[in-house]
């Protein structure tokens, strides 16, 4: 089973007990974090996509540790001018562990009642559109008795 999800801007396809490095997170270190926006689940049987997430799904995490990327070497020459300069930059990251993706599976109940009210939606949109062309041919007549 695997999930791909949204983590401080960034997607990531996740496991179960898998070490991952990720933009830095505000949370100490062996505190547990969890993450709503899941972009795609795949169990194996079902694969579901969200539109744009999907809703009652969430990763579990652990913070292992923060620390810093490898340096990035920044630098800057212009030719002829005797301009140079370097600089390095180290990114802040967080070490996390994944713990388990948990979905909440949805009763027959709510199921069945989305569908009435998209149904409910679909026939008042429809109610709506043939009064409206209804009351404009009635309209275009008597203008055009007078």
């Amino acid at each position: 089973m695997y999930a791909v999800v949204e983590i401080q801007g960034s997607q990531f396809k996740v496991s179960k007990d898998q070490k991952l490095y990720v933009n830095r997170i505000d949370a100490k270190e062996g505190s547990k974090v969890s993450f709503d926006n899941v972009l795609l689940i795949d169990d194996g049987k079902k694969v579901r996509v969200g539109k744009p997430s999907l809703s009652g799904t969430s990763v579990e995490a652990k913070v292992i540790s923060h620390l810093k990327d490898d340096k990035v070497i920044v630098f800057k020459k212009k030719r002829r001018k005797g301009y140079k300069v370097k600089n390095g930059h180290r990114q802040p990251i967080t070490e996390i562990i994944i713990q388990g993706i948990s979905e909440k599976k949805a009763s027959k109940k709510e199921a069945l009642s989305a569908k009435k009210t998209t149904a409910a939606k679909k026939t008042t949109a429809a109610k709506k559109t043939t009064a409206a062309k209804k009351t404009t041919a009635a309209k275009k007549t008597t203008a055009a008795k007078k």
